[in-house]
């Protein structure tokens, strides 16, 4: 895009109007370099507004406002290939590459994804989510380009705590060995979600109060890339002077840009992890402060606690009554339910940094030595973990639990972080144990059962809150393998793996049909299944993972194995992957609703009459 001689007047006379007139980077290769500070500051007042109204990613879009404005200033986007690690600093990248109009969809059912996607946008050159993938995606189009004789720039954009996943060393070990051109820009600013961990991290440092980059440096020269830096990243002009030079070089090269996360709102930057991702709020006064004792006022107002909660206060009271038990966490102190653990237990608290194969591996280590280590780890994250799940855990029977938040649909975060196909890929190690709760209490006593299991065991819940129901304090197990038969009917038959209990419950009513809440996907509860196979019609088990190898296998699987023919119809998760959008929405779109479960008996060929 080219400005007309009248948008330069208007710009040069209303700063205000800067903003609108970039509907893409073109655009902003333009402006007069006097507009950038005033480009960032109006920038900036968007971000915090859209957010406010839609809810989203906060802290590190702010922190980044000036980086993404030199960025597009001075690279060719989208030929020149700009690769973002994690994407929770993608927002202002979103408002600049023509998508600002549509930011109030962000993370809404058919709107904009919180995350750089490349099917949304030409400027999005390539998806991301999960920790430490932007170097490996920036060498492979590097490598790319070179075999194609492309003469595009290559950067990749990863910040101190994404630097901490195992795989960005990886990708660094092998540009330094092929001396690729690409330029890593180190996002530094001493964050993750939380504060950041790790011995890097710590000789990041001293950056931030003016000490010397000669660590920095020594650290990149050993990889054999090329450092410049630290740069003022909130220097919008010194940015671009800076990122012409180096932009400007070929090889592999890194430039430390120092940031502030919450960079501009008050509130952002005294807690920048409270601002980290929040929902709807006014902007002129913040989030509302939490209350003091944050359960009791959710049971106050009738609420149900969410099955992060459930584990939070389960972790510490199995803590008081077993010091063997330890926690591990790859980086996932708040969205997993650790504060208060952390705060209780620090000498016990273990936090792995994004590195989750690291960290499971970690708990196979204390596990070796007598501890009980439980490790709290998002269902999608445990995906990246899996052959040390195999290998250093299962394989050697060790009893680590693992307790798997986001399992099934995880709402607005999309795609990347269901939790669409833990059951599938965990059913079929030996000697796990694996349950998934009905309710918030069945998942207190899950995790007791699995804790005290001599083995492998995980519980997989939900991300949000159950049905409401009432959580016995006490620490009881349950007899494993055993489900439960909630409702008598006739014909049909509902099998209930997990969280979808209560639509099922509801279904059944509508047709008289009977439900066992199966509770186990391994062991399954074979007289369970036996006993309803030869009372009933059709059996319809129910499950948010993908139908492809989830529990409804199981059950096929052990019909077929006993010569039973009953029909069954297998619901789950389509054999696709499902966008973002409220868990109700995507559960009702996938047909798991009540409405939708009768849908699909209806439609069934082998439906009784």
């Amino acid at each position: 895009m080219v400005l007309s001689a009248e948008e330069m007047a208007l710009l040069t006379e209303d700063t205000s109007s800067i903003l609108q007139t970039i509907d893409e980077p073109a655009a902003l290769r333009m402006l007069p370099e006097s507009l950038l500070r005033p480009l960032a500051e109006e920038l900036r007042e968007e971000l915090i507004a859209s957010v406010a109204g839609s809810g989203g990613h906060l802290s590190a879009g702010l922190g980044a406002v000036e980086l993404t404005i030199a960025l597009h200033r001075v690279l060719d986007t989208p030929r020149d290939r700009l690769v973002w690690d994690i994407g929770h600093q993608s927002y202002p990248h979103k408002m600049l590459t023509g998508r600002r109009e549509r930011m109030p969809s962000i993370r809404k059912f058919g709107g904009l994804s919180g995350f750089p996607v490349r099917a949304e946008s030409d400027y999005d050159a390539f998806g991301v989510a999960h920790a430490g993938t932007s170097i490996s995606a920036a060498l492979g189009m590097a490598l790319g380009a070179a075999l194609e004789e492309q003469p595009r720039k290559v950067v990749a954009v990863i910040g101190d705590g994404g630097l901490t996943a195992g795989m960005a060393y990886e990708a660094l070990n092998q540009l330094g060995e092929l001396q690729s051109d690409v330029l890593v820009v180190l996002n530094d600013n001493g964050m993750s979600i939380s504060p950041n961990v790790g011995a890097l991290a710590q000789s990041f440092m001293p950056l931030h109060q003016g000490h010397s980059a000669e660590d920095s440096h020594a650290f990149f020269a050993a990889l054999g890339l090329d450092y410049h830096g630290p740069v003022d990243g909130h220097d919008v002009l010194g940015l671009v002077r800076e990122l012409e030079r180096v932009v400007a070089d070929t090889g592999p090269r890194v430039i430390h840009v120092l940031t502030r996360k919450g960079k501009g709102y008050d509130h952002a930057e005294s807690d920048p992890t409270k601002y980290h991702g929040v929902t709807s709020f006014d902007p002129s006064i913040g989030l509302k402060p939490p209350v003091s004792n944050k359960h009791a006022a959710v049971a106050k107002l009738g609420g149900p606690k969410t099955y992060t909660q459930v584990f939070s206060d389960w972790l510490c009271d199995m803590a008081m009554s077993e010091s063997s038990l330890v926690a591990v966490t790859p980086a996932m102190r708040e969205g997993s339910g650790l504060v208060n653990f952390a705060k209780q237990y620090p000498e016990r608290y273990f936090d792995a940094g994004i590195a989750e194969q690291h960290a499971v591996t970690l708990g196979a280590g204390l596990a070796c030595e007598g501890l009980k280590p439980v490790v709290a780890i998002y269902s999608s994250f445990l995906q990246r973990a899996y052959d040390q799940l195999v290998h250093d855990v299962a394989l050697q029977n060790l009893p680590v639990l693992f307790a798997l938040d986001r399992g099934g649909l995880a709402g607005a975060d999309g795609a990347t972080h269901h939790g669409s196909f833990d059951l599938s890929f965990l059913r079929c190690i030996p000697n796990l144990l694996l349950m998934a709760p009905a309710d918030e209490s069945e998942c207190r006593q899950m995790l007791t059962t699995g804790f005290h299991h001599d083995g492998p065991a995980a519980v997989r819940y939900p991300r949000g809150g159950g049905s409401g129901a009432s959580v016995d304090k006490a620490l009881r197990g349950l007899p494993i393998g055993k489900a439960e038969l909630c409702r008598e009917g006739r014909r049909v038959a509902f099998l209930s793996f997990g969280s979808l209990l209560a639509p099922a419950l509801e279904a059944a009513e509508a047709i008289d049909a009977s439900v066992a809440n199966m509770r186990f996907i391994k062991p399954l509860d074979q007289d369970m299944v036996r006993d309803l196979a030869s009372s009933h019609d059709l059996l319809v088990t129910v499950e948010d993972n993908a139908v492809a190898g989830g529990a409804g296998g199981a059950v096929n699987e052990f019909l077929m194995a006993n010569g039973l023919t009953v029909p069954v119809l297998n619901l789950g998760l389509p054999d696709r992957f499902v966008e973002h959008g409220t868990r109700e929405e995507l559960l009702a779109g996938c047909g798991l609703d009540a409405q939708g479960m009768l849908k699909a008996i209806e439609d069934y060929p082998a439906a009784p009459a």
